[in-house]
């Protein structure tokens, strides 16, 4: 349930682009992100990711709306990924903390795995906003909104199952007393 919570907005941003286009499309993502919202707030708790993602969602497609252009829409992936990118790196180069340890804060490894994850989170999506970016301004509307959509979820996807590996490796079991 939780994954069909998460996915919701993109869920339908998908469907209502098929049917109706682009600009239909943006304006049900927005309001789909604010159901979310209001979803998620009713359970009790609404993550900062979905904060950043409502934010990101209501001005570059605020901006597409108002302004009738699509290329507004197509930067809110590379905006979010980068944001996502730019939390990790400043946390770890501004105080020192890889912030990926605090999400999964019942994994015990060491530091320099942590490191080696972080790193590879900030890698990740600096190349997933860039290629957001690459598919967006050379491939047709109706393709990146496929990439958007299929090839950004199987891609995080595939590359959370790799550090899941990385991450095994180096999982020990908790000493018994």
């Amino acid at each position: 349930m939780q994954l069909l919570a998460d996915y919701f907005p993109l869920i339908l941003f998908f469907l209502a682009f098929k049917w109706q286009g682009i600009m239909v499309a943006t304006g049900v993502a927005i309001a789909a992100s604010i159901v979310q919202i209001a979803w998620f707030k009713h359970k009790g708790t609404v993550s900062a990711i979905h904060w950043i993602s409502l934010a990101i969602i209501v001005v570059f497609g605020g901006a597409t709306l108002i302004l009738q252009d699509e290329n507004y829409i197509k930067w809110k992936p590379t905006v979010l990924y980068g944001a996502f990118g730019m939390t990790l790196l400043v946390g770890k180069l501004a105080f020192r903390r890889d912030l990926i340890s605090y999400l999964l804060k019942d994994i015990v490894l060491p530091p320099a795995v942590w490191s080696r994850v972080t790193w590879s989170w900030v890698a990740f999506f600096a190349a997933m906003a860039a290629l957001n970016l690459y598919v967006a301004y050379n491939y047709s509307l109706d393709t990146w909104v496929n990439f958007k959509v299929w090839g950004g979820i199987g891609l995080v996807l595939v590359f959370a199952l790799a550090q899941g590996l990385l991450i095994a490796r180096h999982v020990s079991e908790p000493t018994k007393s």
